[in-house]
């Protein structure tokens, strides 16, 4: 049985998810963050040596970064699909939206997150002058990133029902944590009305709903 290193409230939820809608049994072993820094605790360390999540575990096979755990499971169980035939046009959307969540979304939403705590975190003296740099960090590097990749998913959408064609795939449960994020943090808001809708489908979903269940959470409101 395949075992999910599992920590709360973290991305790690998207592998759950995809076991769900897959119907695979697996295990999850849950960690819990360090309430004072919102870190990993030191245990993950001796599952992986970064101590992140998602790690899973099958039989041999230990392997970590969702993208990679998402292509394997998917590869490992082609049936029911998540993924488009290899070689057609809606696979190689398929593959791009796989990889853009962690290599592109992501980046500029945790320097946005970043920026907000630093600014958040010096003494009174100083913190007129950090929150001045904060706010020309966030002015002229994150949200310029920001808007452009929000642009860039939009028009996506505008193509198709789902970032790889009209059929659901592993792609949208990839992306669906830069889409939740950017609601939190990037302005995403009903002005880019096809990604609304579309966390709206998402959020519809059973399967994301039993990954919560398993693996602890609040299940995030109707968009």
């Amino acid at each position: 049985m395949i075992v999910v290193h599992h920590l709360e409230n973290s991305r790690s939820r998207r592998v759950l998810w995809l076991l769900e809608e897959i119907g695979v049994p697996y295990e999850v072993r849950l960690y819990a963050r360090d309430p004072a820094t919102m870190l990993a605790p030191p245990a993950l360390r001796a599952v992986h040596p970064l101590g992140k999540s998602p790690v899973i575990v099958d039989g041999d096979v230990a392997l970590a970064e969702s993208g990679a755990i998402i292509e394997y499971l998917v590869e490992k169980n082609p049936i029911p699909a998540m993924a488009p035939a290899r070689g057609t046009a809606e696979w190689v959307r398929y593959l791009y939206w796989l990889h853009f969540a962690e290599g592109s979304a992501m980046p500029p939403l945790l320097l946005k997150l970043v920026l907000d705590r630093i600014a958040a975190a010096p003494p009174w003296p100083i913190r007129p002058i950090v929150a001045a740099v904060v706010r020309r960090a966030n002015d002229q590097v994150a949200a310029p990133r920001l808007a452009e990749d929000l642009d860039l998913m939009e028009a996506e959408l505008g193509r198709s029902t789902w970032f790889a064609g009209d059929a659901f795939s592993a792609a949208d449960i990839q992306m669906s944590y830069p889409i939740e994020a950017s609601l939190r943090r990037a302005g995403l808001d009903h002005r880019r009305s096809k990604l609304m809708a579309c966390l709206e489908r998402i959020r519809e979903r059973s399967a994301p709903r039993r990954a919560i269940a398993r693996g602890g959470g609040a299940i995030p409101p109707k968009a």
